[in-house]
């Protein structure tokens, strides 16, 4: 499993993909996030501006990603 560190309460959901280097920039995410592709939680979620937080896991192309401050 991947983890990302964030700074403040949260972060959004495709610039943790991009933090996370599992997307190449913020117009692949948004593709990917969109087409939904990403699962946040376990549950899919199409809004690339939503928010994520610390214990938050991101699931995207096998890969898992969480959340850690």
């Amino acid at each position: 499993m991947l983890e990302i560190k964030i700074r403040d309460e949260f972060i959004k959901l495709g610039q943790a993909l991009k933090l996370a280097g599992v997307v190449e920039d913020g117009v692949e995410a948004k593709y990917v996030i969109t087409d939904g592709l990403v699962k946040v939680n376990g549950e899919v979620d199409e809004r690339r501006g939503r928010k994520v937080y610390e214990g938050d896991i991101i699931s995207y192309d096998g890969k898992e990603i969480k959340v850690i401050r």
